[in-house]
């Protein structure tokens, strides 16, 4: 069933519309461990509960740019504009076969039967979003529950949080089982530098529990000079050196609620030898750990 396509804000950032062929080549395989897809709304409509609406960015484009940039797989995370609907990122992963996973934002009511069946349709976990500005707070028993069921399927779980809200979770992040996979470094403040307690929490809570990865991802959101995100290097840098396999990156395509620029994903992938400077780490960074994360089940 289709609707009419919805309409986008009218002060929506689209994406970059002619990103750069990159100058460092991709190892083979590579996977764009964190990007997503909106819509196409007429197809798959926005949630009501939405904060924000996009223009539609389909699983073609993000193909496209996958093959254009010279990485090999996907894992697309479920958007916030698609609340708990996930019949878009299935639609994507089901479409590239083994060339997608996807990750997943569910209710407490999710069901074995419907888990099983995202399984299949290529979901390897689920998303919970801690950033208030982009949903309305859910009570932690509710992810601890979602995390429990999720573990027999092998499934990781991805959090979002800034990090301002760090010290609050630890405990609760604590608590929860399997792997769980922090977006984006958990949003340091790169102006107050590597060695800063709020950083140096991070890394310690990396340190400290073996099971907690994190993506690497977003200097076009984390920099305060713009790019090339020279300020992002250091923080990035600190934690693939001391954490080689535990790490992911990806461009976070479409980019959504970019509000200072829209970032140009040929130039986010020459990011990537500035913080993993040698071809083992760039390995472990973009092929063996997301394949062992997401494709081993």
């Amino acid at each position: 069933m289709t609707t009419q396509p919805q309409q986008m804000d009218a002060d929506w950032r689209v994406v970059h519309p002619n990103p750069k062929k990159p100058d460092f080549v991709l190892p083979a395989g590579a996977v764009d461990a964190h990007c997503h897809v909106f819509g196409p709304s007429a197809e798959f409509p926005y949630a009501p509960e939405r904060k924000y609406t996009p223009g539609d960015q389909g699983k073609d484009k993000l193909f496209a740019l996958r093959d254009h940039l010279g990485f090999a797989r996907n894992v697309i995370v479920q958007a916030t504009c698609h609340g708990k609907d996930n019949r878009a990122v299935m639609d994507a992963c089901r479409t590239a076969g083994d060339l997608a996973r996807g990750i997943a934002s569910v209710g407490k009511d999710i069901s074995r039967d419907q888990l099983a069946e995202m399984h299949e349709a290529g979901i390897r976990g689920v998303r919970f979003n801690f950033v208030k500005r982009l949903v309305e707070a859910t009570p932690p028993e509710v992810f601890q529950s979602i995390a429990a069921k999720i573990q027999e399927f092998g499934w990781s779980t991805v959090v979002y949080f800034e990090a301002a809200d760090l010290e609050g979770l630890v405990p609760f992040l604590n608590t929860l089982p399997g792997i769980i996979v922090v977006d984006h470094m958990g949003r340091p403040d790169v102006t107050k530098g590597v060695d800063h307690p709020d950083f140096q929490r991070f890394i310690d809570l990396m340190a400290d529990n073996e099971n907690i990865w994190t993506k690497v991802t977003c200097p076009e959101r984390l920099t305060a000079d713009g790019p090339p995100y020279d300020d992002v290097i250091p923080f990035a840098q600190a934690i693939v050196a001391q954490f080689p396999d535990r790490v992911l990156w990806g461009t976070d395509w479409p980019h959504p609620n970019m509000k200072s620029h829209m970032p140009d994903d040929g130039a986010l992938v020459d990011f990537i030898p500035k913080i993993a400077p040698t071809p083992e780490l760039q390995q472990k960074l973009l092929v063996t750990n997301p394949m062992r994360l997401y494709w081993a089940n």
